[in-house]
């Protein structure tokens, strides 16, 4: 019974491990390289709530986006 639960905890931890962040925004105005393009500026991304306004949150002079990665 032991064995089973050791292999149990083995097998959740290498699934939960595949999760994770990659490196990619969830939205393309999420990206700062984007936010010149007309796709990310109103009123195109206003009927969506995709602006970068809505997407990425401020804190002083640093720009954040929402998993909390600083943006300089």
């Amino acid at each position: 019974m032991i064995k089973f639960r050791l292999v149990l905890v083995a097998l959740s931890l290498m699934f939960v491990s595949g999760c994770g962040y990659d490196g990619h925004f969830r939205y393309p105005c999420q990206d700062p390289t984007n936010w010149e393009k007309a796709e990310c500026k109103p009123p195109i991304c206003t009927a969506s709530g995709t602006c970068p306004v809505d997407l990425v949150k401020t804190d002083g002079s640093t720009v954040t986006t929402e998993q909390g990665t600083p943006n300089e």
